[in-house]
């Protein structure tokens, strides 16, 4: 989409499974793959999964998709991708997403998730590099998701819609990863609203109200993903303490640092995780 070019989502009348739909017929006619069996969204630091998965049949950028906006964010690579699993699946690889501290409204965060819906997906997995809260993990730790506690003071949900949340985090695909890797961790991610890091306060606030994890993306999407009828696995990569548990103050550079460092090998432990699912 051309900057200037009106969002089809910022129309209120607009209806958003609709966009997403003509989305999902654009992918289908990019990448030649009628439906997509599992959609990947990757986060700081999970990159390189995309070419450990299996065989690219597609990749585009994800701006030529109607709905779709141009990454804001380093660390984002800002393509689609159509990759077939060595067992025969279709992978959607969403390497574009668009955060709540943007300022386009909840639609346009949850678009992405909304396609690959549409394009056919029942298994969602979204990735993120997160601040920790306990002190036993380290920068570079992949944790799988439990549960979350949105703090955006939204939702992707509009009108009388209401939406069973209990098991978002489907218990099935954590266990499956934890097949891949046992020693896997797990927490309760936070969503905070951002672009500011949390200050200490709030993290102690929500450790306090049962989070381990702390960010600003996820929760959102994974309760479209949940209204749209797909199984949720989420992971976090943990590119440093929360603000206060460490005691040098945060820098968008040590998150995309730590998040080098730590991508061969938790890229590596994505991929065998798709392939398992």
């Amino acid at each position: 989409m051309s900057p200037h070019t009106p969002h089809p989502l910022d129309d209120p009348a607009a209806d958003p499974f609709a966009i997403a739909s003509e989305a999902a017929a654009d992918i289908a006619r990019r990448t030649g793959v009628e439906r997509h069996d599992i959609a990947l969204t990757l986060g700081s630091g999970w990159g390189r999964a995309a070419e450990l998965i299996g065989e690219t049949l597609a990749a585009f950028p994800a701006a030529e998709v109607t709905g779709f906006s141009r990454p804001a964010l380093e660390g984002h690579v800002g393509t689609l991708r159509s990759v077939r699993t060595p067992q025969g699946r279709h992978v959607l690889v969403i390497g574009a997403r668009t955060h709540y501290y943007e300022g386009h409204g909840v639609r346009r965060v949850v678009h992405s998730v909304r396609t690959a819906a549409a394009a056919g997906a029942r298994i969602m997995v979204l990735t993120n590099g997160a601040g920790g809260i306990r002190e036993t993990w380290a920068p570079g730790q992949p944790v799988l998701l439990s549960d979350h506690i949105n703090l955006t003071a939204d939702s992707p949900l509009e009108g009388a819609t209401f939406i069973d949340l209990t098991d978002l985090y489907s218990r099935r695909l954590r266990d499956i990863a934890r097949t891949v890797d046992p020693t896997l961790d797990e927490g309760v991610y936070c969503q905070f609203r951002g672009p500011h890091y949390e200050t200490p306060a709030e993290v102690q606030m929500a450790k306090t109200i049962g989070g381990d994890i702390v960010g600003m993306s996820t929760a959102l999407e994974a309760i479209a993903a949940r209204q749209a009828g797909m199984e949720v696995l989420g992971f976090s990569l943990i590119t440093n303490l929360a603000a206060g548990i460490q005691k040098a103050p945060l820098s968008h550079e040590e998150v995309i640092a730590a998040g080098r460092n730590a991508e061969p090998v938790i890229s590596s432990l994505l991929a065998r995780v798709i392939g398992a699912l």
